[in-house]
């Protein structure tokens, strides 16, 4: 018994059950993690996936088209004991703008038969989501040109090309040309109202902007003109069967896609699948952000995040280096560290209330006065956008980067230091070419902790910039091709307005599951170069032999 007792002593003290713990507690971690991700993986990857679109025959001798989307038991409580009643299966039925609401519960016992018609056919729309039914007729300007659904399908096909060319020129016109109208006669009111501050109110200048915006009008009810022509040769439509027999036309235009997942073979599927995927990391979004792509978002987050590391990381290096190189050591100095690692735990949306007040309305509304006071009261800078939101966020991180970048410093030894400048080299040399080379990784493990924090914040982005859908990304064609002032999509707002904002829950859930994984994959991504670009220094270090 005592010599058990002394080899359980003897492995208390060399720490092996510490060690066993640490690794235990890891895996677990690990695990958990994993199967976070593979959960966000699975949910949001298979709404991509084409499902099966089933045909309902009721008792009550009526039939439903639709998508099993999920199943669950029915439990009822009588005298205080559980009694399963069966099971019943949520079908998601589309045709909102015919039944209000996209998801129906079917008891199982309800359900006198189902089948796949491989005639069923799911069209997406630009509008009220997805429509279930059986094509019955192609009309032309109100005229059947085909029935039956195999002719008026054909017909469909060839026809919906044509279509999509229209409403491509449309766009082209609405969003580049029309906006670049609107755009240079913005500019020139601009000047006119820069004009009459300045105290000119007629004469030359004044004539020769007016005239630039009568030209301007000119061309634009041009563009108004091939508009309405376009638009009138948007006429093909669709006669559609519900399973209830109910009949709905559906314009060409209003459809995105059409497809008949139950004729689909494996390669059918896994081609539609990766077009779904490339839709929603290029597209735009589309009803209430729920459909569609989230290409703005993605672009937001990274340009937000980029904007924010080019800010911060300078400051925070040089506040480091100036508290461990220059600063003499004592009361002050402490308390500023003191200070630096509480920041580090405040409330990220006290930095927002801060960005509000000091970014957009003190420097935005200074900005406003000074250099755009034709455009008051109308706010240029003077409201939230992408420059003042990542400005918050680089004061958010800025206490990561200042910590990490101490520490590199603290690991660098003296006695470099000391051999450089006997050497000769000043102490700005010294620190510029020989300490911050050596202590790049440490910076660089800032940057990563300030990117993967400042990726997934919300709080702060709600009061500083960020919306629900911007009508247009911080750059484009129009001088000065980047504008900080606009207002901008970020990827965790959107789950955010998604899942607990949109009022059809059942379809948006999907949406959030896919939006979340690709948040963390972009992080994933940034994260990875810097550990790259800190792996591959800290190798040449060792091998410089610093």
């Amino acid at each position: 018994m005592k010599a058990h007792i002394d080899k359980a002593q003897k492995i208390w003290a060399r720490g092996d059950s510490f060690i066993w713990l640490t690794g235990a507690t890891l895996a677990g971690c690990m695990i958990m993690i994993s199967g976070l991700l593979l959960a966000i993986l699975v949910n949001g990857v298979i709404y991509f996936w084409p499902s099966e679109v089933y045909r309902f025959e009721l008792k009550d001798d009526t039939a439903l088209f639709g998508e099993i989307t999920d199943r669950e038991e029915i439990i009822k409580i009588e005298k205080g004991e559980p009694v399963s009643y069966g099971f019943r299966i949520q079908v998601k039925r589309g045709n909102r703008d015919l039944y209000g609401d996209d998801f129906i519960w079917v008891n199982e016992d309800d359900i006198k038969s189902r089948s796949m018609p491989e005639t069923l056919t799911v069209f997406e729309r630009r509008e009220w989501g997805n429509f279930y039914g059986t094509i019955q007729e192609f009309r032309q300007s109100g005229n059947t040109l085909a029935t039956g659904h195999e002719k008026a399908f054909e017909t469909f096909e060839e026809q919906m090309p044509r279509v999509e060319e229209i409403l491509e020129e449309i766009k082209e016109i609405e969003k580049f040309k029309i906006g670049e109208i609107n755009h240079d006669i913005s500019d020139h009111k601009l000047n006119i109202r820069g004009l009459e501050m300045e105290g000119v109110k007629s004469g030359p200048e004044v004539d020769e902007e007016r005239a630039a915006i009568a030209a301007l009008e000119k061309e634009y009810e041009g563009y108004v003109t091939q508009l309405a022509r376009l638009r009138s040769q948007l006429t093909p439509s669709l006669v559609v069967r519900t399973g209830d027999g109910r009949t709905q036309e559906i314009p060409l235009k209003q459809i995105v896609h059409a497809f008949q997942p139950n004729a689909f073979g494996w390669i059918d599927r896994c081609v539609f699948f990766v077009g779904g995927l490339w839709e929603f990391i290029w597209g735009e979004p589309r009803e209430s952000n729920t459909e569609g792509g989230i290409f703005p978002a993605i672009f937001g987050t990274v340009m937000m995040v980029m904007i924010m590391s080019i800010v911060a990381t300078p400051l925070g290096v040089l506040a480091a280096f100036y508290l461990r190189e220059y600063a003499t050591q004592g009361k002050i100095v402490s308390t500023v560290r003191i200070a630096v690692n509480n920041l580090a735990g405040v409330p990220s949306i006290v930095f927002g209330v801060f960005g509000v007040g000091f970014f957009i309305y003190f420097v935005g509304g200074t900005i406003d006065k000074i250099f755009y006071p034709e455009a008051l009261p109308t706010p240029t800078y003077g409201t939230g956008g992408i420059l003042w939101a990542s400005l918050t966020l680089s004061l958010l991180t800025v206490p990561v980067v200042i910590v990490a970048t101490e520490e590199g410093l603290a690991a660098v030894p003296r006695g470099i230091r000391e051999a450089a400048l006997a050497l000769g080299a000043t102490k700005f040399e010294t620190i510029f070419k020989i300490v911050l080379p050596a202590v790049m990784p440490s910076i660089l493990t800032g940057l990563i902790l300030a990117m993967a924090r400042a990726a997934g914040e919300v709080a702060p982005l709600m009061i500083t910039g960020v919306v629900k859908l911007a009508p247009a990304l911080p750059i484009d064609s129009f001088y000065p091709f980047l504008h900080l002032d606009r207002k901008f999509m970020h990827l965790g707002f959107h789950i955010y307005d998604v899942g607990f904002q949109s009022p059809n829950v059942d379809a948006a859930r999907p949406m959030v599951y896919t939006t979340t994984f690709l948040l963390l994959l972009i992080v994933l991504l940034l994260n990875s170069l810097a550990i790259a670009l800190r792996n591959r220094l800290r190798k040449k270090l060792t091998i410089s032999g610093l």
